[in-house]
């Protein structure tokens, strides 16, 4: 697509929509800014969430891109892969995504990367928070012109953060290992249920995305950079790593779930054994009453003290059960 002419294409009215989501970003690095424009230009990004139709309408036919280039990366299902038609290329990966309130906080997404001669486009039904980091500057020495580039530093990034939240879930599971030390119930199990969730997915997009990273590295898709193929390699290496520690805590957590399982179980034998160990020493007294209080002759009711003498022996049958009990470690 070399000797592309661009058309002005100013972002769209965003009044109405979801607040805080802008629907299309035009983006462009001027040194070591990053800085929003309103029209395309060469050696730009654009970086689009949740598009609506017209708005794919409108980047497809002003950057001659196929439209299911754009909608693709849309579908939640989507698979990582790679496409090229007229002069473009498609890479589809799947991204970790946080989400705080969901009952599965960590999960995956497609993020598209369109790249052409001239431009490079980015496309994800939901905030990415890949691309967040650099949206929000905490990414040094990459830039826009550097499509190629950026595109492997976008896998980079995708490869680090999902170390990072794979930290973040051993962290989290650390933590509900102690409160199921003491807990009966089962939302503690739910919840690293849910956390195993998570890993199958890591795992599953990982071994996916490197399928897509080591394409780039066998072919010649696009034009690289000297020190380009090296970036690739590390790139490699990291989802390497990231996939072999996905499969390291999804062991660890796989074990450890049934392990609690049964803590669980042991500790509501436990108390049961408690209770019922109470229920029994409670008896005794009632038993002796019972006896006592029916309209029969009985011995010893004649005598002042009887009274006494009867709770005695009440209270003695507890202690000696009681004592029976420790001794058991029934308590």
């Amino acid at each position: 697509m070399s000797g592309y002419i661009f058309i002005p294409y100013v972002i769209p009215n965003l009044s109405g929509r979801k607040e805080g989501i802008p629907i299309v970003e035009i983006l462009k690095t001027s040194g070591s800014l990053l800085t929003t424009i309103e029209e395309y230009e060469k050696d730009s990004w654009i970086n689009i969430t949740s598009p609506t139709e017209d708005d794919i309408k409108g980047i497809s036919q002003n950057l001659n891109i196929p439209s299911d280039f754009l909608t693709s990366p849309l579908d939640t299902d989507e698979r990582p892969r790679i496409e090229i038609e007229e002069g473009a290329i498609l890479a589809i990966i799947r991204t970790p995504h946080f989400e705080e309130e969901a009952d599965i906080q960590f999960t995956t997404i497609p993020l598209g990367i369109v790249y052409t001669d001239d431009i490079i486009v980015t496309t994800c039904s939901i905030k990415n928070d890949v691309l967040q980091t650099f949206s929000n500057g905490k990414i040094r020495g990459w830039s826009t012109k550097k499509r190629s580039r950026f595109m492997l530093q976008i896998f980079s990034q995708t490869s680090l953060v999902y170390l990072d939240y794979l930290r973040r879930i051993n962290r989290n599971t650390s933590q509900v290992e102690d409160r199921l030390q003491k807990s009966m119930k089962n939302g503690e199990l739910i919840e690293l249920l849910n956390f195993e969730k998570s890993l199958v997915y890591f795992t599953t997009s990982l071994r996916a995305n490197e399928l897509v990273m080591e394409r780039l590295q066998r072919t010649e898709l696009f034009k690289m950079y000297p020190d380009d193929g090296e970036i690739l390699e590390d790139v490699i290496t990291e989802n390497k790593q990231a996939i072999e520690m996905s499969n390291i805590y999804s062991n660890i957590l796989s074990g450890m779930m049934d392990a609690f399982a049964s803590v669980i179980s042991n500790n509501l034998n436990v108390v049961m054994k408690f209770l019922t160990s109470i229920t029994i020493l409670l008896t005794l007294p009632v038993l002796v009453a019972s006896i006592y209080g029916m309209n029969i002759k009985l011995p010893f009711q004649e005598l002042p003290y009887v009274f006494g003498l009867t709770m005695g022996i009440a209270i003695l049958l507890s202690v000696l059960g009681a004592l029976i009990f420790i001794k058991r470690k029934w308590f």
